[in-house]
């Protein structure tokens, strides 16, 4: 006998905005149905209407409210959040019911979904609203985002920045139970016990922002040791194939699933096969379009590896019918905090799955695209080449005289240049060095000072 507990079922809810087009709406409701998948949850059901704005009560019309009820066991009326009346007769006799009929679990085909989950952000009053009347629970697009990142992250600096986005999205959605407007007695006299939740949500964003800022300080030291170093970062849109392209290049076993958000942790790795001076890899977290601004605002770490690299990579899954969309989000949110700056190059990821007439529609459309597929060797090894040529012309070439006495920088100086050629003279070694011209201006300061 199977004893797990039943998979969740949701059924989605969009709303077709006038200046939305067929092809994105049905996009959107798709990456939701991933997002609810990622979660674990299995979509049972689907509920669309065109409206001319998401500002009304209950979202939905009543004639869509009532369909969407019938799907969850609803009533279809947003009714009073108060419980109906009671006598005691009445509850003796459902009482003495439930005992003469002991029903065991609900038969899975006949099993009511147990959630909602709307394709828009909602307020606290639509929420209430539609639980009332579906009978479920409501949870909207960001409050999805949220949980899933909640569940992936996986460094302590990402489990505070989780924690912090989660918390500014549930303090404004607290309310109060059936009993719980009281005031309190004793200590916090005069407080309800939504007035306490609220202060110790206060209480706890202050500790955690004290936390954090206290871990950025250690990310930022880190990131100023490899500041001078080659540094490549790959951007773009949730599973458009980064964690894929980033272990072809760099030979590293990150997570590659094909889910959203399968990762949120910025990975660093070293360019295989390595090169001298080495270049870095980071493969950042993955945008989404309504990404809830608390998420962009708190993943600050993985924002300033893109920011403080030599090189972005803006990889898309070619394949997508919306990758231009898609696109657009990841460099808007790249174009808030200043990293629109930073020499980039497109990346056309998953052409394995693009037909001859979809490729030479993108060639023609993107010139200067890099056009691959992260599991074919012969298209990963162009792009290593591609990105060394970039690198190679900004570098230089200098000449640094290493004394006898300070040999001991050799290894520093082979870290961070390539070393065309060795002399020796009465002074010391004599290297010709290429690099980049703040990676030989540091090694000439640390010459000088040693």
């Amino acid at each position: 006998m199977d004893t797990r507990p039943p998979t969740p079922r949701a059924v989605l809810v969009g709303i077709q905005m006038p200046q939305v087009d067929d092809v994105a709406h049905e996009a959107s409701l798709e990456e939701l149905g991933r997002l609810v998948k990622t979660l674990g949850y299995e979509v049972v059901g689907t509920v669309s209407q065109k409206r001319e704005g998401t500002g009304a009560g209950s979202l939905l019309g009543s004639g869509k409210l009532a369909e969407l009820a019938a799907m969850t066991g609803g009533t279809g009326v947003v009714g009073s959040m108060a419980p109906p009346p009671r006598s005691k007769a009445r509850a003796r006799f459902e009482g003495a019911s439930n005992a003469a009929d002991p029903a065991g679990p609900e038969p899975e085909a006949t099993r009511w979904p147990e959630f909602v989950i709307v394709d828009h952000e909602l307020s606290p009053s639509q929420i209430r609203n539609l639980e009332r009347a579906t009978g479920a629970q409501v949870l909207d697009r960001t409050g999805v985002i949220v949980e899933i990142f909640h569940r992936h992250a996986n460094t302590r600096e990402a489990k505070l920045q989780v924690e912090m986005a989660r918390l500014k999205y549930v303090a404004p959605r607290l309310r109060e139970s059936s009993g719980g407007g009281e005031r309190r007695q004793g200590p916090g006299a005069g407080e309800s016990n939504l007035d306490l939740d609220r202060r110790k949500i206060r209480d706890r964003l202050a500790e955690l922002k004290e936390q954090l800022e206290a871990v950025q300080r250690d990310s930022d030291n880190r990131r100023s040791a490899r500041r001078d170093q080659l540094r490549v970062a790959l951007v773009g849109y949730t599973n458009a194939g980064k964690s894929s392209l980033m272990r072809a290049l760099t030979g590293s076993q990150v997570l590659v699933e094909d889910k959203l958000f399968a990762t949120l942790d910025t990975t660093v790795r070293i360019l295989q096969p390595e090169t001298r001076p080495r270049v870095l890899v980071s493969d950042t977290v993955g945008f989404i379009k309504q990404l809830p601004h608390d998420l962009v605002a708190s993943f600050r770490s993985t924002l300033t590896e893109a920011l403080e690299a030599s090189l972005l990579l803006f990889v898309v899954d070619a394949s997508d019918p919306t990758y231009e969309a898609q696109l657009e989000v990841s460099r808007s949110v790249l174009r808030e905090i200043g990293a629109d700056v930073v020499p980039s190059r497109l990346v056309l990821n998953k052409m394995d799955r693009v037909d001859e007439t979809g490729r030479a529609a993108l060639a023609a459309k993107h010139p200067d695209a890099i056009m691959l597929s992260a599991h074919s060797p012969g298209d990963v090894s162009a792009l290593q080449d591609t990105i060394i040529a970039f690198f190679e012309a900004e570098m230089i070439e200098d000449v640094l005289l290493l004394p006898y006495a300070k040999q001991g920088l050799i290894g520093e100086v082979y870290e961070s240049a390539r070393v065309l050629s060795e002399e020796y003279d009465e002074s010391g070694r004599v290297l010709k060095v290429r690099g980049l011209p703040g990676a030989i201006a540091r090694l000439r300061q640390s010459l000088a000072a040693a």
